[in-house]
């Protein structure tokens, strides 16, 4: 197993960029290789992704949400992955987003990007993308406030 952990900060209060977090089906806008999200329960997402000419379906789990706290997931199909999205207040107005994910990298080219830090780049290019995203609209797209 691999462990990436990344974080950024960003310039919107904890609820809202939590808030934005919770919109599954947004993350193509911000996130690289990821091609549709569809949020098939409260508990469940449907992923299709294409990263580095490996295209992918796969549905993962949410095993943990705690409103403006954290957000933990597992892959219950297709890649052995899961991880935790913390959320925590910076200041006045500002937060700071860890995500921590542990994955399986399969076959020689996901190792080989694995040994050279392609995913480590990936989840801190789509943490600054997604900074960019609600930062450039200071509001989130919608919530989802339940507890998991």
């Amino acid at each position: 197993m691999s462990t990436v952990q990344k974080s950024i900060e960003v310039n919107v209060p904890v609820r809202t960029a939590y808030d934005q977090w919770t919109q599954f089906e947004d993350f193509p806008k911000f996130m690289e290789g990821v091609e549709e999200v569809q949020q098939v329960s409260d508990t469940r997402t449907h992923w299709v992704t294409s990263i580095a000419g490996t295209d992918r379906e796969f549905d993962a789990e949410i095993t943990e949400q705690v409103p403006d706290k954290r957000i933990a997931w597992r892959a219950v199909d297709g890649p052995d992955q899961g991880g935790v999205v913390m959320f925590e207040p910076v200041g006045s107005g500002a937060t700071r987003i860890l995500v921590e994910m542990d994955f399986a990298p399969e076959g020689v080219v996901e190792k080989a990007g694995d040994a050279l830090g392609v995913i480590d780049r990936r989840v801190q290019g789509d943490l600054e993308r997604f900074k960019d995203f609600i930062e450039g609209r200071g509001v989130e797209t919608g919530a989802w406030r339940g507890e998991v």
